[in-house]
């Protein structure tokens, strides 16, 4: 299982598929790009695509369905269904709303994501926590979005607090490798079942009681 630091400084969060279950509405935007283009969609090509921008989402199925340089126009396709998809709601992961409580009452947290800023507004609002997230960086306000290490960057420097004095919160390779390469602990609740995550603490789910435990006794 591991563990995470009890001297903790600051808690940054992934959004979708981690404090919000908006990744529902990503599998069925993709499920129809995919079959828009003649593929079907299984656990193979969520991997492909799970955890990246829309951007590079929409360049992975260019590659995938043979058509390379449609990325953009693929892209474009997908934001638009899950802009739809995400219009009729998405409600925190279990869990999300008390483990974000607790982090906030105890050291300053924020939320990186690799949404763009539209669509990260949308799920925060729609799931209720955007009253708690005083800071949240999005994929397009920073030079190289996740699996680069600038969204983590960005939090840390603008919550005052050095990288390895914080966690980072992450259910994706991609959101991983961006929180290591800017060197936080990293926390892992696995969006897909059986992925072999690199972790600091790996668990089921944010509702586990030593995960509350942890963030009670920070500060």
């Amino acid at each position: 299982m591991g563990s995470l630091p009890t001297d903790t400084e600051a808690v940054v969060f992934d959004c979708d598929g981690l404090l919000v279950n908006t990744e529902v509405c990503w599998t069925v935007a993709e499920r129809a790009v995919f079959a828009a283009h003649g593929h079907t969609f299984g656990p193979e090509q969520k991997a492909l695509v799970i955890g990246r921008t829309v951007e590079a989402a929409g360049e992975a199925m260019a590659d995938y369905f043979g058509r390379p340089g449609a990325g953009g126009d693929i892209a474009a396709e997908l934001l638009e269904r899950v802009r739809k998809e995400l219009a009729h709601g998405a409600d925190a992961l279990p869990g999300a709303a008390e483990l974000v409580r607790a982090c906030r009452a105890a050291v300053p947290i924020a939320v990186a994501s690799n949404s763009p800023r539209e669509l990260l507004d949308t799920a925060l609002g729609s799931a209720g926590l955007a009253a708690y997230i005083t800071h949240s960086f999005a994929a397009d306000e920073v030079p190289s979005p996740k699996p680069a290490p600038d969204l983590y960057l960005t939090a840390c420097e603008a919550l005052g607090v050095a990288p390895k004095r914080s966690v980072a919160f992450e259910d994706s390779a991609t959101g991983i490798s961006s929180a290591r390469a800017a060197g936080l602990y990293v926390a892992v609740v696995p969006s897909l079942p059986g992925a072999d995550l690199d972790h600091d603490w790996l668990g089921t789910g944010l509702g586990e009681p030593e995960l509350l435990g942890w963030a009670r006794a920070l500060g």
